[in-house]
C-alpha cells in the first residue's frame, strides 16, 4: 500500500503551483445578489470502486495561500455537508423562499479555505457507478480520505496549508477515524479537529441523555425517584442495558410520553417546526431509539425493518432533520439552474438532505471513538476541540463530558466561561476546560447546530481554535 502513496505524493510534487481546476469553478451562482469576492469550486472527488464524491469548496476571504484548509463532515450517517454549508458557516445561507441566498457575516470561510464534502457515496450528489451504497465507519473513513488525496492532486497548491478536519453529529466518528487515516499521511499537514455535538460513546450519550432530561425539567422527581431504583446502584446508573429486574420497563414509561410531545430534540428551547418528519419517525419506545443521529446498534436493527415494510407497503419516508423545515435546501439544489452552475449531472436523481438508503445500510463498527482519539492524543501533534451546544438532546454536551473524562487526561485549565464581544460590551459563550491537546467547550443557549443558532459565537470559537488562541 506504500508504493501507491508514494506515487501520489510524488506526482503531487510535479504538478502546477496554481492547478485549481476550470471546469468546477463556480460562476453565477442563482440566488446572489453580487458576485462573491472569492472563488468558489464544485465538482466530484474520485474515490476507488467507482465513488464520486460531491464537494463544494469556497477560498478563504482573506488569503487563501496562508489560510488554513478546513474540511467539513456533517453527520446522519447518510445526511449531506450541504446542510452545513447553506443553514450553519458557510458564505451564503438559504433563505425560506428557496431561491436566494444571502451573505453570511460569520461564514468561516472569512479565516479559512473550507472544503463541504458529501459523503459516504449515495449522499446529497455524491454517487457511486454500482448504485451499491452499503458501506460502515471502516469504509467511509477510507473513501473520505481517498477523496481528499484526490483533492490534494486537483489542488496542490493546497498541500503546504495547515489543514483541519471538522464536523458534527455523527461526524462525532467520522472525523477522528478520518483523521486516524490522514496521520499515516505525512504530506497532509494535519493541525486538529473540532467536533461540533458529536457522537463520542453510545452507552455514555444515553446515559447521560436521562440527568439532562430530569435536570431541564421533562422528567419530575417522582418519576427520576423511580429510574434511580430501578436502574442505579451505589449511585451508579445503567438506563440503558441494565440487568437489574424493572429497569427496562421504568425507562420504557419514563419516556414514552416525550415521543409524542414534539420536543425539538436538536434544541430543547426552540419549536418544532414540522413535528417528526414521515411516518415512520415514530420508531422506538426506548431512549435506545430516540433519535436517528444516535441509534444504538440493536435499536438500528428495528429501525431498518421499519424502513423495509414502510417500502413495501409504498408508505411515505423522510430522512429530513426532525424539527426542522429543509424545503428552502431541497428546493434550491433541485433547481435546475443551480444544479448547471454546480456542475451536477443531470441523470443524478434529486438531491435530498440524507439519504434512507445510506442510513438503511451503514454498519455501525464504532461504538465509541475512545481508541481513535487515544490514538491521537498520544503524542499530543494535534489539538481537538469538542464543542456542545449546551440544548442539544440529540448528543448532549453532558455525555461528551462523561467521554472526555474516561479518556483520563491531564486537566490544564479547569472549567471556567469563556468570553465574547457583542460589539457592545463582553458577555459569557458558554463554558471552557483544557486538557492535554483537547479542549472542552459549551455554546450558551445553542442547539445541534451551532453556527445555526450562535453564529457570532460559533466563528469566534472557530477563530480562537484554527489560531490557537486560548479561551
Amino acid at each position: 500500500m506504500m508504493f501507491p502513496l508514494l506515487l501520489c505524493a510524488l506526482f503531487l510534487d510535479v504538478l502546477p503551483a496554481e492547478a485549481a481546476p476550470e471546469k468546477d469553478e463556480v460562476f453565477n451562482l442563482p440566488g446572489l445578489s453580487n458576485p462573491p469576492s472569492f472563488r468558489q469550486f464544485s465538482g466530484f472527488l474520485d474515490v476507488s470502486g467507482g465513488k464520486k464524491l460531491h464537494y463544494w469548496f469556497v477560498e478563504c476571504q482573506d488569503d487563501p495561500k496562508s489560510c488554513p484548509l478546513v474540511l467539513w463532515l456533517n453527520g446522519g450517517p447518510g445526511c449531506s455537508s450541504l446542510d452545513g454549508f447553506l443553514t450553519e458557516h458557510g458564505p451564503f445561507l438559504i433563505q425560506p423562499d428557496g431561491r436566494t441566498l444571502k451573505y453570511n457575516e460569520h461564514s468561516w470561510n472569512k479565516i479559512a479555505n473550507v472544503i463541504y464534502l458529501e459523503s459516504p457515496a449515495g449522499v446529497g450528489f455524491s454517487y457511486s457507478d454500482d448504485k451499491n451504497y452499503t458501506t460502515g465507519d471502516a469504509q467511509t473513513a477510507r473513501d473520505n480520505y481517498m477523496a481528499l488525496k484526490d483533492f490534494f492532486r486537483l489542488y496542490p497548491e493546497f498541500v503546504e496549508n495547515d489543514f483541519y478536519i471538522t464536523g458534527e453529529s455523527y461526524g462525532g466518528f467520522y472525523v477522528p477515524a478520518l483523521a486516524v487515516e490522514v496521520e499515516k499521511d505525512s504530506s497532509i499537514k494535519l493541525k486538529g479537529l473540532a467536533i461540533g455535538n458529536g457522537i463520542t460513546d453510545y452507552l455514555l450519550d444515553y446515559n447521560s441523555l436521562a440527568y439532562f432530561l430530569y435536570y431541564h425539567g421533562l422528567l419530575d422527581v417522582k418519576t427520576w425517584h423511580r429510574l434511580e431504583h430501578a436502574c442505579c446502584t451505589k449511585k451508579v446508573c445503567n438506563f440503558v442495558n441494565s440487568s437489574k429486574e424493572g429497569c427496562e420497563d421504568e425507562t420504557g414509561q419514563a419516556f414514552s410520553s416525550l415521543y409524542g410531545a414534539k420536543l425539538n430534540i436538536y434544541n430543547l428551547y426552540q419549536p418544532c417546526v414540522e413535528g417528526e418528519p414521515g411516518e415512520i419517525r415514530d420508531y422506538g419506545d426506548h431512549i435506545k431509539a430516540y433519535h436517528p443521529g444516535t441509534l444504538s446498534i440493536q435499536s438500528h436493527s428495528e429501525f431498518s425493518k421499519r424502513l423495509k415494510d414502510a417500502s413495501r407497503l409504498n408508505k411515505p419516508i423522510s430522512m429530513g432533520v426532525p424539527c426542522m423545515n429543509g424545503t428552502d435546501l431541497t428546493t434550491y439544489l433541485n433547481n435546475p439552474d443551480v444544479r448547471s452552475a454546480l456542475h451536477i449531472p443531470q441523470e443524478l436523481p434529486q438531491w435530498e438532505i440524507c439519504s434512507e438508503e445510506v442510513f438503511q445500510d451503514f454498519e455501525r463498527e464504532m461504538t465509541n471513538a475512545h481508541d481513535q482519539y487515544l490514538q491521537l492524543l498520544k503524542e499530543k501533534k494535534y489539538r481537538i476541540l469538542l464543542y456542545s451546544g449546551d440544548l442539544d438532546m440529540a448528543c448532549n454536551f453532558l455525555g461528551i463530558e462523561w467521554f472526555v473524562n474516561s479518556l483520563n487526561l491531564k486537566v490544564e485549565d479547569s472549567y471556567r466561561p469563556w468570553m465574547y464581544h457583542d460589539g457592545t460590551q463582553l458577555q459569557i459563550a458558554g463554558f471552557a476546560k483544557d486538557f492535554s491537546s483537547l479542549t472542552l467547550l459549551t455554546v450558551k443557549g445553542a442547539g445541534h447546530m451551532v453556527p445555526t443558532d450562535k453564529p457570532l459565537e460559533a466563528f469566534e470559537m472557530f477563530k480562537r481554535f484554527i489560531s490557537n488562541e486560548p479561551f
